[in-house]
């Protein structure tokens, strides 16, 4: 059955390795683009067993927007509707089929995970107290930064980030339980016109609401 995109995913080392583009790209990411939208195409793959032919991977897509700091949505169009939003006080999740909507602490919910490093604030030695964070080889004309989660209980154990001139191309983060989670980017555009209003979230009436 196919499984719907686990918040999880949103909510994510190797010695030094080639070049270090990948860091600095990181930083003038961090420093330069306030913000930023795109559409998204991600691919969730589950670990091979042994014994078992390889797993199918599972594909979803839609559209994703940042503002910094600390502000997020992605909305999931196909195959399932899902909307996961980060005011920054508040992280939300709307399942659209459900007609359920969880709430949780933000700070709480994304303290060392993929969407802290993307619409974190701009300061890297901030983010370098929760990952280690280190430039990684390019690859697939890609610069590549590698951060690994200081805390080591959580659920993300490895994040990658791919820059493509400077901006955001690839988010490849892998889970405790070797769980592989791409995100392709498509269409970025940097410094895009959303307000902090833009990422309020009201759950629909009718909705159930659950506190987490």
């Amino acid at each position: 059955m196919y499984k719907k995109p686990l918040i999880s995913l949103f909510i994510a080392a190797c010695a030094f390795q080639v070049s270090a583009d990948g860091l600095k790209d990181l930083e003038n990411f961090l420093g330069n683009t306030q913000s930023g939208s795109a559409s998204f195409t991600q691919t969730v793959t589950a670990p091979a067993r042994s014994g078992e032919s390889a797993p199918r991977a599972r594909v979803s897509s839609g559209r994703f927007e940042f503002l910094r700091p600390d502000r997020f949505r992605f909305e999931y169009r196909k195959p399932f509707e899902q909307t996961i939003v980060a005011d920054g006080t508040t992280l939300w999740l709307y399942d659209v089929d459900l007609n359920q909507v969880t709430s949780r602490n933000q700070a709480q919910a994304l303290g060392s995970t993929p969407a802290a490093l993307v619409a974190a604030s701009a300061n890297l030695n901030k983010l370098a107290e929760v990952f280690v964070i280190k430039s990684a080889a390019d690859a697939d004309g890609l610069s590549w930064v590698q951060a690994t989660p200081r805390q080591r209980d959580g659920q993300i154990k490895l994040i990658r980030m791919g820059f493509a001139q400077g901006q955001l191309a690839v988010l490849d983060m892998e889970d405790s339980f070797g769980q592989r989670s791409t995100i392709r980017f498509e269409g970025f555009k940097g410094n895009a016109q959303l307000s902090a209003g833009h990422f309020s979230f009201k759950p629909p009436a009718g909705a159930d609401v659950l506190k987490q």
